[in-house]
């Protein structure tokens, strides 16, 4: 039985763009239908990676 589920995010995303990144990933569990559905059952936990592009 699954009890647990760890997303981590690895995103390579341009520097202007970082608050936009963090922003949706602090709305993640609120809008993914399947983290909606899962939570109840099973604790789900996100982590964001980000790496700057050098552009």
């Amino acid at each position: 039985m699954i009890k647990r589920i760890h997303v981590s995010y690895r995103l390579i995303v341009d520097d202007d763009k970082r608050e936009a990144a963090e922003r949706a990933h602090g709305l993640h569990k609120k809008v993914c239908a399947v983290s909606r559905s899962l939570e109840k059952a099973i604790d789900i936990t996100t982590e964001l990676n980000m790496e700057y592009s050098a552009r």
